[in-house]
């Protein structure tokens, strides 16, 4: 495993663990966690412990601002995120890729598969929030909330993850320059998209309208009964293994078939 720091140019250093696998025929794994989150949570740990089984290239990484990446989290937002994901893409995988987005995450991994579809070979998608300022704004902010975001800039949130969370105006505004579900979402790659049905943070209902604009050769969602947001029980933990070597063992027999 390499663990480092790597400074696209003009942005912040990212912090990166890297685990080089020796499949000649299975395709590298890169994880894009979710906001506020970062690389040392339970679905990026274990997903790099199955890939290495597997002899599997793996990557997880944090975006500015996240975890010990460089950056003010405040001053960060979708456009810049994506900017990391890039460079990190770029610079620290080789060959093709099956990426793997949670919540914000699976933003984030539609518009890397929509920038760099060449590479990336299998979306899987965990209770993905595309578009989640916009149902922030809209629908979860009354009048005085988006009263305060105007006159102050920054509003804080209670979270059952911690400590109260940071959401600026500029977050909301640079969102909507990254909107998805506005029309089709045109992949050329199979997806799989696993979202509970008990999600009090980003309710099931959103991957059902994911689906209604995605056109992919190869896609379906996999619902978790009793699944909530987080996914990460061993029961999700299997699925989610199994979902990433569904996905690799495709594009290895597609290989075998050239």
């Amino acid at each position: 495993m390499k663990q480092g720091t790597f400074t696209p140019r003009g942005g912040n250093p990212l912090s990166y663990n890297a685990t080089r696998g020796k499949s000649k025929t299975l395709p590298g794994v890169m994880f894009m966690g979710g906001f506020r989150s970062d690389m040392t949570g339970t679905k990026a740990t274990f997903l790099e412990a199955q890939c290495a089984r597997r002899h599997q290239s793996y990557l997880r990484f944090d975006y500015s601002g996240h975890g010990t990446s460089g950056g003010v989290f405040e001053e960060q937002n979708i456009s810049s995120w994506l900017r990391d994901s890039e460079a990190v893409f770029d610079k620290l995988t080789e060959g093709d890729q099956i990426i793997v987005g949670s919540s914000m995450g699976g933003w984030l991994a539609l518009l890397l598969a929509l920038s760099r579809p060449e590479r990336i070979k299998g979306l899987v998608l965990l209770a993905p929030a595309p578009d989640f300022s916009e149902d922030i704004y809209h629908n979860e902010f009354g009048e005085e909330e988006r009263r305060h975001l105007a006159q102050k800039g920054i509003i804080y949130r209670a979270s059952d993850y911690g400590d109260p969370y940071p959401l600026t105006k500029q977050l909301f505004e640079d969102g909507k320059k990254n909107l998805l579900l506005t029309g089709r979402i045109v992949l050329t790659m199979p997806v799989r998209i696993i979202h509970g049905k008990k999600d009090a943070d980003v309710p099931w209902e959103k991957s059902v309208t994911l689906m209604d604009k995605l056109r992919s050769p190869d896609y379906k969602a996999i619902w978790v009964n009793d699944g909530d947001h987080r996914l990460s029980r061993d029961s999700d933990l299997k699925l989610i293994d199994e979902t990433v070597a569904e996905l690799s063992q495709l594009k290895r027999l597609e290989a075998a078939q050239a």
